[in-house]
């Protein structure tokens, strides 16, 4: 039976390999820390947890939800973004409920791409900015996110013609992989270059509440026009660690709300109402429980950082996200043979950088997943493996 060529093009073969690895390692008995998948271990605010509980106990909420979302959940989203960013949004015609952000950005391009159609996906990127454009039929045309413009895209470097024809540009800060962040006056220059170009903005900010040092991210929708050429997705499962619960949103430009909503009422029948109502809970409720959430991955990110800073593993401190961009250590030019090598030597497992496309070389990233005290056993163990203060060590 053969595969539909859309699928084979789908890039998972670094992540699956990592996995099939980790499990033969641990059948060896080796006690596995896992700092490769972004899913929170943390539980949702207690809070949440018994909105949830007294949701599911409603006989009445079993049926059907309705693709949009409930009223109540668009209300929400509509005043926690009005309070967190100053974006005023209509409820009804500006924001869709999502099954996690993932959700709509697989989808979006479905809604805006014919076959052979162009998309400009940032790379390194979070995979399924691709994934959506190859189930589309559409064609994927990298744009380099490089350290030396702090892994922002340089639009001006992008060819006209590209730019004319492209439909979609993704975009993702804070961002997964690389821990970057952008300023208001990046985003200026993107809806400036959306509005010339005619392109749709696809802005993924999933990782605003998850920042530290005092640093607040912001939303692509506060510069003015913003809306005219573009949308935002965000996500309750690192904000709210609700990663299970799979609820999110969009909001934004109505018309492209609209083609979205259009998708997903053919495929879906919308969120289980009960998980809507626990994230209606989580904006509307206490936020301290989100602050000590950001405040827990920063002791964590310091741990782990310093830690392998001190063993001469050189990687920056990121000022958000639950991730670590983290070149290799001196010596290494080959992400999955260093990351193999790390697994198989201490039992620390993390994403060679090439998963997230050909630019991604020559890093990992690193997430923040597991309590301080594992973070700590990891450096110990490859302290106890590693000498990366001898520039010659190569990988076996």
């Amino acid at each position: 039976m053969e595969q539909a060529s859309r699928v084979k093009k789908l890039g998972s073969a670094i992540f699956s390999e990592m996995d099939k690895l980790s499990k033969e390692v641990k059948a060896r008995g080796v006690d596995i820390i896992n700092l490769s998948i972004g899913s929170p271990d943390r539980p949702p605010a207690p809070h949440i947890v018994e909105a949830l509980q007294a949701a599911v106990a409603d006989k009445s909420i079993y049926g059907y939800a309705l693709t949009q979302g409930l009223d109540v959940f668009k209300a929400a989203v509509a005043e926690w973004y009005g309070k967190r960013f100053n974006v005023q949004l209509d409820p009804q015609n500006e924001v869709l409920s999502l099954m996690g952000s993932q959700d709509g950005l697989g989808h979006i391009c479905l809604a805006y791409l014919n076959p052979g159609d162009i998309a400009l996906v940032p790379e390194p990127g979070y995979p399924i900015y691709t994934a959506s454009v190859m189930l589309a039929g559409g064609k994927k045309v990298a744009v380099p996110l490089q350290a030396d413009n702090n892994y922002l895209p340089k639009l001006q470097d992008i060819p006209e013609k590209v730019a004319r024809e492209a439909k979609l540009l993704f975009l993702n800060y804070p961002n997964n992989p690389l821990a970057a962040v952008a300023d208001y006056e990046f985003f200026s220059e993107v809806v400036d270059f959306a509005k010339e170009y005619d392109l749709i903005v696809c802005h993924d900010n999933a990782y605003s509440e998850l920042a530290f040092d005092g640093f607040r991210p912001i939303s692509f929708l506060q510069v003015p026009g913003a809306k005219e050429v573009g949308v935002e997705f965000h996500s309750f499962s690192k904000t709210y660690n609700m990663a299970g619960c799979r609820i999110g949103f969009v909001v934004g430009n109505r018309e492209v709300i609209a083609a979205l909503t259009a998708v997903k009422a053919n495929l879906d029948y919308g969120i289980y109402k009960a998980v809507q109502l626990a994230a209606v809970a989580a904006l509307t409720g206490p936020q301290d429980y989100v602050r000590e959430n950001a405040a827990v991955y920063a002791r964590r990110r310091d741990v782990l950082v310093n830690g392998l800073r001190d063993l001469g593993w050189d990687m920056p401190r990121p000022k958000a996200t639950m991730f670590v961009w983290a070149p290799l250590p001196k010596g290494y030019t080959d992400s999955y043979a260093f990351a193999v090598e790390l697994l198989h030597k201490t039992g620390v497992v993390v994403v060679p950088g090439i998963g997230f496309g050909q630019l991604g070389e020559g890093y990992v990233r690193i997430a923040l997943v597991e309590e301080e005290e594992r973070l700590r056993e990891a450096v110990a163990r490859i302290k106890a493996s590693f000498d990366f203060k001898v520039t010659e060590n190569k990988p076996a």
